[in-house]
């Protein structure tokens, strides 16, 4: 049997309707399971119960500070191989994302990985076409962002989900491989063309006080994460494509820039009312 973690978040839940679409037994886990899966908190490690798993995808646990996400992901390599899961699938970061705040837990989860003793396979995603559109910020006459001219070989997400499905499905094909899933480069000056409106480049010191001063509900690592993709992005360090994506799904990928100017749409102020 297979199991996808975070199995309600969006990239979960998108692999684990990816490989119940190609016919594979496949169950999630979270830490709020849906009726038919399993109970999995990565806070609990009494809850971590990983027996009769054949291949597990380990979807990033990303949302906390780099610490707390690489003791979670630890507890969950220690229970996979007290279980006796036969293959990790690990779905971490970009190969350019070294340059990304939030990199080193991606990195040492790597490390954890080829430790471990466990086949395993990784996924080095990069960023979602939807998260580039939904960074943009709407302004009277136009969107505003801080990526300058600088492009994003972006990702629509359920490409990522149906590359992760393609590889549980059959992990013996590929065991120790490092799988690059980079898209097509885009920049905000496109998106904004798409949408009809014109793009301003605001500084990253704006930006960044923006992300301060202005954006309820950010946690305490999100603003120096958000400042380090949109410096990453300006400088060009994450415009770099690779054929590993449409490699592995046998078919060009998702227009990423139709799927990131979905994304701003959906938050143009008129579009909330």
């Amino acid at each position: 049997m297979m199991l996808v973690t975070g199995a309600n978040g969006s990239l979960g839940s998108a692999t684990l309707a990816a490989l119940r679409a190609r016919g594979v037994a496949a169950t999630g886990g979270s830490r709020t399971p849906d009726e038919g899966m399993r109970r999995l908190d990565f806070d609990d490690h009494t809850s971590l119960d990983l027996a009769g798993v054949s291949t597990l995808v380990l979807i990033s646990a990303g949302y906390a500070e780099d610490d707390r996400v690489v003791g979670r992901h630890a507890a969950v390599l220690d229970a996979a191989v007290r279980d006796g899961v036969g293959h990790v699938v690990y779905t971490s970061l970009t190969t350019a994302g070294d340059h990304l705040g939030f990199a080193p837990a991606h990195r040492v989860t790597e490390r954890l990985v080829r430790a471990s003793g466990l086949p395993w396979t990784i996924l080095r995603n990069g960023l979602y076409a939807e998260l580039f559109g939904g960074l943009l910020m709407w302004a009277d006459d136009g969107v505003e962002s801080a990526f300058g001219d600088g492009a994003l070989a972006a990702v629509a997400r359920e490409d990522l989900a149906e590359a992760a499905a393609i590889v549980a499905a059959d992990p013996a094909g590929h065991r120790g491989r490092v799988h690059d899933l980079v898209g097509t480069p885009i920049t905000a000056g496109q998106v904004a063309d798409r949408l009809g409106v014109p793009h301003r480049t605001i500084g990253l010191g704006e930006y960044r006080r923006r992300l301060l001063d202005e954006t309820p509900g950010l946690l305490p690592f999100q603003p120096p994460m958000l400042a380090s993709i949109a410096t990453g992005i300006r400088h060009g360090f994450l415009d770099g494509t690779t054929p590993d994506l449409t490699d592995l799904l046998g078919r060009p990928a998702r227009d990423p820039l139709t799927t990131a100017v979905a994304a701003a749409s959906s938050t143009r102020p008129e579009a909330r009312r």
